[in-house]
């Protein structure tokens, strides 16, 4: 199984943890479901601008071509 160490804004930590307690599950498990449904075929996540993601693969590399 791997492993990723994932820094999250403290507000969106909480906001995890409360969604995934009214859920009844633990953090991990509820960052997993999301995670799969994100990842499912024919699912694209959202961008911040509230269009649905571009389709094409993503690029390997740290940096994101889109400005922050």
């Amino acid at each position: 199984m791997g492993h990723v160490n994932l820094r999250l804004p403290d507000d969106l930590h909480e906001q995890a943890r409360a969604a995934a307690a009214a859920d009844d599950r633990s953090l991990n498990s509820w960052l997993v479901a999301v995670i799969r449904r994100a990842v499912a075929p024919g699912q694209t996540p959202d961008r911040r601008d509230g269009d649905p993601a571009s389709t094409d693969p993503l690029r390997g590399g740290a940096h994101s071509s889109r400005p922050e």
